[in-house]
């Protein structure tokens, strides 16, 4: 959420971000836009796919990353410092936004954030961004150690990955692996309505 009253437009949240932290992606990106996109198209979906690779459209998350996090929250040995859950926008938004609202630089590899081979394929498909596609279940924190959050998720059944760090600065930018990728846009529009679905999407 943004606000006004705050430089750059954004609403100060519980928790810091110190630069050198990790920044870790809980759940897969662009999954619930993936799931709008191939029940709409179900049928030319199933032309080039076999139904077994699209069981994950139907199946509903066997986790739930909001909860799992609020719950660690309360614990006087909470793995992350911050964290902000990915949505509308997709992942990249929510960098921008984690950024914003803690005041800091980050940069993130596109290469390490988690997604489901399903929305890669789809995505190439109808030429849709998988890392602007909206994004549910599915959060950016901040951590000191970052492995340790990752493990501590895995042991939950959560998917998880370190994806970049926080640094000095306002500077957002992006890698893809070893090769620098340039720096963050402002969060441009979903790609669910660029590909024809209004929204907002439940």
């Amino acid at each position: 959420m943004r606000n006004a009253g705050r430089p750059g437009g954004f609403e100060k949240r519980e928790g810091m971000i110190r630069p050198g932290q990790d920044i870790v992606l809980a759940g897969y990106a662009g999954l619930a836009g993936t799931r709008i996109l191939g029940r709409a198209h179900r049928q030319e979906a199933e032309r080039w796919f076999h139904p077994g690779f699209l069981r994950c459209l139907d199946e509903p998350d066997p986790y739930d990353v909001a909860a799992w996090f609020e719950g660690q929250e309360k614990n006087e040995s909470c793995p992350f410092t911050a964290y902000r859950p990915a949505g509308e926008g997709g992942v990249l938004a929510a960098v921008w936004d984690l950024s914003g609202s803690y005041e800091t630089g980050v940069q993130v590899d596109l290469t390490q954030i988690l997604m489901r081979q399903v929305t890669v394929e789809l995505c190439e498909r109808y030429e849709l961004n998988p890392y602007r596609l909206l994004c549910a279940n599915c959060i950016l924190a901040a951590a000191d150690q970052g492995g340790r959050l990752v493990r501590l998720l895995a042991e939950a059944g959560i998917p998880a990955a370190v994806i970049g760090w926080a640094q000095e600065g306002d500077a957002r930018r992006v890698l893809h692996g070893e090769e620098e990728a340039g720096y963050l846009e402002r969060p441009q529009p979903d790609e669910l309505l660029r590909a024809g679905f209004p929204g907002p999407w439940g």
